[in-house]
């Protein structure tokens, strides 16, 4: 047999489970029984399981419950079932909640000297409506009673355990908001005397929109490409930090007007503000020549509008 060996399958419960190989023992908790045939008598007069002293996994209090001849009442007949209860005093909390755990079963295989492992693929919601889960076809007694196979050793003793893997409690998380009706959406700049201009960048006013501050500024001389675009962007303004990691979604419509009609010129703009000093925006969005042709006034004026259509914002948990 190979040293690990995987399959899945579905069980008449709606279960699907993980079988595996595996050397090291149970880790949460382990029942060693050195006479079978007496442990599986004894659960005739206690509905035919055994339920184990509680013990301690995940700041919570189990208990390991075995049906050596199956649990009828969960379909189980001709199988080991196995499951494991949580003690109803570990579930005191205010608000009551969800315990989330994954359980691998085991039952120990002299032959191979290693465990035979089953576990459920999904974490098993335990609360005060359900405190026990399991897997109620384990192993068949057909498979298990035979002794060739490994399951019996040393006369008529067996070894069965179980993981729980406890998932802790949500801490970290983030929510994300899209302000889809920004009030007062829309920013206005009338750059006078475009010509003269000497500063690169020359910046707008900063204007609040959607719970933040920005800053329009263009590159009159260009960003990249000296004196042949018209380069624009949009800034956080000075002060308005962001937290760390933080970012900020920004869809909005940058538009340069034309003064002698509606030919405007629009971009689309959708960027993260991740970093502080970033701009977002067009290296090239329109040419000084075209600029001059079509969208300044006779007074040499450039109006720019920007339109903000979504804004975010995130609220964070403690990240430490």
């Amino acid at each position: 047999m190979a040293d690990e060996k995987l399959s899945i399958m579905c069980s008449n419960v709606s279960s699907t489970t993980m079988q595996s190989w595996r050397e090291r023992p149970p880790s949460s908790y382990s029942i060693k029984v050195q006479n079978l045939s007496q442990f599986v008598s004894s659960t005739l007069y206690s509905d035919g399981k055994y339920q184990s002293r509680r013990f301690s996994s995940g700041d919570y209090k189990w208990s390991l419950i075995i049906y050596p001849k199956g649990n009828d009442k969960n379909n189980g007949s001709g199988f080991i079932s196995m499951y494991v209860e949580i003690d109803n005093t570990s579930l005191m909390s205010t608000p009551p909640t969800d315990v989330y755990a994954d359980l691998r079963f085991f039952i120990f295989n002299r032959k191979e000297n290693k465990y035979f492992t089953i576990q459920d693929v999904e974490s098993k919601p335990f609360n005060a409506l359900r405190t026990m889960w399991g897997i109620p076809r384990v192993l068949s007694l057909d498979t298990f009673n035979d002794r060739k196979n490994g399951y019996h050793f040393d006369g008529d003793h067996c070894e069965f355990g179980v993981d729980i893997i406890v998932a802790p409690p949500p801490t970290k998380w983030e929510i994300i908001s899209f302000d889809e009706k920004v009030s007062v959406p829309k920013f206005s700049w009338t750059v006078k005397n475009f010509s003269k201009i000497k500063e690169n960048p020359h910046a707008s006013n900063s204007f609040s929109i959607g719970g933040r501050r920005w800053v329009l500024k263009m590159y009159p001389k260009g960003y990249s490409t000296a004196g042949k675009w018209l380069s624009i962007f949009l800034f956080a303004a000075d002060g308005e930090i962001l937290k760390e990691d933080e970012k900020v979604n920004v869809k909005a419509q940058l538009k340069v007007e034309d003064p002698h009609g509606s030919n405007h010129l629009s971009y689309e703009l959708n960027c993260w503000f991740k970093e502080q000093g970033s701009g977002y925006g067009w290296d090239h969005y329109v040419s000084i020549d075209e600029l001059r042709k079509s969208y300044l006034d006779k007074e040499d004026t450039l109006k720019v509008e920007i339109e903000f259509k979504v804004v975010s914002a995130t609220k964070y948990s403690s990240l430490t």
